[in-house]
């Protein structure tokens, strides 16, 4: 069965996510997108009016992509509701072995533009909070849940930081040992 070819939209989001993700927002411009995609300019235009909406279309994506790969991959690595913080190591680790990692989309994108583009830094915050539910999904119910998943999301994130400049052993190691201490008190 053929599988019908992407649409200019399409290809234009696909070659943005790719783009935007390794060399970043600022360093990617249109006319970069535009021949890579393989469209006219009026075309790009005519699916994305501006910049700006391309990279908030493209962070809404990375996030139904990455959402949807870490809660399967938190599934593969035995998380179970309440089971513990455990799983979000070998979780990581995957995702820091793969060799197009370049840290969090997320991250990098607040990093860059900060509040200079409307709308990014609340894309960016909906991401952190989807990222944190999952994990309080993975510790105990109780009065202390949503904290522990607060502190939890942000060990994780300084464990991204931390793999994009040293490397994901020394990110994972730190990791396993706060994560280790967050579960303590629930064990």
């Amino acid at each position: 069965m053929d599988v019908p070819a992407p649409s200019p939209r399409e290809r234009i989001l696909l070659t943005a996510h790719d783009l935007f993700y390794r060399d970043g927002l600022r360093a990617t411009g249109i006319d970069r997108i535009i021949a890579e995609s393989g469209v006219a300019k009026l075309t790009f235009y005519r699916c994305f009016p501006s910049k700006d909406e391309l990279i908030r279309t493209f962070l809404d994506y990375r996030h139904e992509r990455w959402m949807a790969w870490f809660v399967d991959a938190l599934g593969r690595k035995g998380a179970v509701a309440g089971g513990g913080l455990a799983p979000l190591v070998p979780t990581l680790a995957e995702w820091f072995a793969d060799p197009l990692f370049r840290g969090c989309a997320f991250i990098n994108a607040i990093a860059e533009v900060g509040g200079s583009q409307p709308g990014i830094a609340q894309i960016v915050q909906n991401h952190k909070q989807d990222m944190q539910q999952v994990i309080a999904g993975l510790l105990p119910a109780g009065a202390g849940q949503q904290a522990m998943a607060s502190a939890a999301a942000l060990a994780v994130d300084g464990a991204i930081v931390r793999a994009q400049m040293e490397g994901g052993e020394a990110a994972l190691a730190g990791l396993r040992l706060l994560l280790g201490a967050l579960d303590a008190p629930a064990a």
